[in-house]
């Protein structure tokens, strides 16, 4: 399962004290995983509620990235695409609910509303990138950031084998 795999890598990186580094950036930046009630390892099924909604309006060709140990200001990318800016809108406004649903906050931040050629909903620990099948093509952020582990999802949003 994703929540599993998830587990498993954020258990992978632990320091000599048994603390979790990625944890410690989480706490820094004043998001435990979204809110403060929540505890870092709820995030996968944040993220999970993330890839579903998008899955939910056929994103196509889902993604997370794992950032977390190159990037100091967010954990994961989830990237998306669409082939039509219409459809882009309502994937971004899609996950914001599958997200809400789950037990998290809304985005911290939602930018490229208005074109809708790339919407990036910014939740903390995850920052999700819808874009038009165009502009992804175009940015290629999966190359740039080719060195880090990802996870593919499958047309329901759950992690493809």
């Amino acid at each position: 399962s994703f929540a599993k795999t998830c587990t498993n890598m954020a258990a992978q990186r632990t320091d000599v004290c048994g603390e979790s580094p990625r944890s410690e950036r989480a706490k820094v930046r004043g998001c435990s995983a979204m809110n403060d009630s929540m505890e870092p390892e709820a995030l996968p099924l944040l993220l999970l509620a993330a890839t579903r909604g998008a899955a939910e309006l056929q994103a196509t060709d889902v993604v997370a990235l794992d950032v977390g140990d190159v990037l100091g200001i967010t954990d994961w990318f989830v990237v998306a695409s669409a082939p039509n800016l219409r459809q882009v809108r309502r994937i971004a406004e899609e996950v914001e609910q599958a997200v809400k649903a789950a037990g998290g906050d809304g985005p911290r931040r939602i930018e490229g509303l208005e074109d809708a050629t790339w919407i990036l909903l910014d939740f903390g620990v995850f920052v999700v990138h819808v874009f038009y099948d165009e502009t992804r093509s175009f940015y290629d952020i999966e190359r740039l950031w080719s060195d880090v582990p990802r996870i593919r999802f499958n047309e329901d949003g759950i992690p493809a084998s």
